[in-house]
């Protein structure tokens, strides 16, 4: 065998491998770390679940298998975005440049007393430390000087733009993952705080209630004592309020709206009991509030009306398979024949229908929300300030930068006056 041709190809080395990986990757994070990309991605997002909310039966949309890969995709955008920029601020921060001059930087010149020399800049870096300024240690300084102050509010900006994403973030979460589920108690009762499902425990007992009206009837408070259960064991009391909800395993929950109640005993003729507890009048027949007390061992229903409320008067109706077959009113302690059923209004009561909602995006939401607060605080009242001296030949040039919001005249006029203490001159 004669030897190897050169120009046959050899296979690839693993460096070379990685080599490649590394530079794909590297264009995928500039790709996704583009500010056009993020907006475009955050707008989809938006109208995503815009869709969703807006549109009956739309809950679909957040169901389907693309869903969390937009939301991976918004993700990634915002931490693309700042492991792109986090670098250069780092870089910005620790060895400063020298601001450009221009329409939004302001300009002054400090004469110098004696004949000017590295001495001089170097004094004047000690200036610029003393006012605050970060200004990196160099040798034979003789003609220039970058400094900021500051310069760590970069970050700031850098990480309100991920705050943001993550608020989208929390928002889809919500709108995808989110649970709500609307239940009435009477007194004494409890429920599950979510639908039944293997190893779910989280409920709730009402203990009572209190409300008040204002002249007009309507409600001026609404306060509830419940008692949070788990494994059937109670956990904690609290007192739920309008403004102020109950926390409970992940779960928000609150007083919603509340109604009569009647207290009933039905028998058989024979004095064999039927049903015997409270009905939440909760639907509404003719304007009027009603209930129904089912009874399938009898095959019967008890329609309840409350026909007036300032009388307590109940109306009771007996239906089954053909319909309603008899009908009478009642007042507390009045008990009232109904064909084969002994029917006793025994007193009226009240429930209390309970919102419980789940939310797994609202931490994230609240969290990122802060960060963005405290974000912009930082961007708006600590912003980053850039100053470069530069020796000319009637002093030392000064100029200072602010962010676009910014225009620091006071601190400008502040570094005049110690620069000129520090050489000796006037300002120019």
């Amino acid at each position: 065998m004669g030897p190897m041709d050169p120009r046959i190809a050899r296979p690839p080395r693993p460096r070379a491998r990685l080599d490649r990986l590394a530079s794909s990757a590297d264009r995928l994070l500039r790709v996704m770390g583009d500010a056009r990309v993020g907006l475009v991605l955050l707008l989809v997002a938006a109208g995503w679940n815009a869709a969703a909310a807006m549109f009956s039966g739309g809950t679909w949309l957040v169901q389907t298998p693309l869903y969390p890969i937009l939301l991976g995709a918004v993700l990634l955008t915002g931490l693309a975005s700042v492991a792109l920029r986090a670098p250069q601020a780092w870089r910005e921060w620790r060895r400063p440049s020298a601001p450009p001059e221009g329409n939004e930087a302001l300009v002054g010149v400090v004469p110098i007393r004696g004949a000017p020399g590295a001495g001089a800049m170097d004094r004047a870096a000690a200036a610029l430390r003393r006012a605050g300024y970060r200004v990196p240690a160099s040798r034979g300084r003789s003609t220039g000087v970058a400094a900021v102050r500051r310069g760590w509010s970069r970050f700031a900006g850098i990480a309100s733009h991920l705050a943001l994403v993550l608020m989208v973030l929390g928002a889809a979460l919500g709108t995808a993952f989110s649970r709500e589920t609307t239940f009435s108690l009477l007194p004494g009762e409890q429920a599950l705080l979510d639908q039944p499902r293997p190893g779910f425990t989280s409920a709730v007992r009402l203990d009572r209630f209190d409300a008040e009206f204002g002249p007009d009837g309507r409600p001026t408070r609404l306060d509830a004592m419940v008692t949070f259960l788990r494994d059937g064991e109670a956990v904690s009391g609290q007192l739920l309020q309008v403004n102020q909800p109950g926390e409970f395993d992940g779960y928000l929950v609150h007083g919603w709206t509340y109604g009569p109640a009647a207290r009933l005993r039905v028998t058989d003729l024979g004095g064999q009991p039927l049903f015997d507890g409270p009905i939440g009048l909760d639907q509404t027949v003719n304007g009027r509030a009603a209930g129904v007390v089912n009874l399938p061992s009898a095959g019967l229903q008890v329609g309840l009306v409350l026909a007036d409320a300032t009388a307590n008067r109940l109306s009771v109706s007996l239906g089954g398979a053909g319909g309603p077959s008899d009908a009478a009113s009642l007042r507390p302690g009045e008990s009232v024949r109904l064909g084969p059923l002994q029917v006793t209004l025994l007193s009226f009561d009240a429930y209390l229908t309970f919102v419980a909602r789940s939310d797994p995006g609202m931490g994230l939401l609240f969290l990122s929300a802060g960060l963005l607060t405290g974000c912009l605080m930082v961007a708006f009242w600590l912003p980053r300030r850039r100053a470069g001296l530069r020796l000319v030949p009637d002093g030392v040039r000064l100029v200072l930068r602010g962010e676009r919001f910014d225009r620091p005249q006071p601190e400008f006029e502040a570094l005049l006056g110690r620069l000129a203490a520090e050489l000796g001159g006037g300002v120019g």
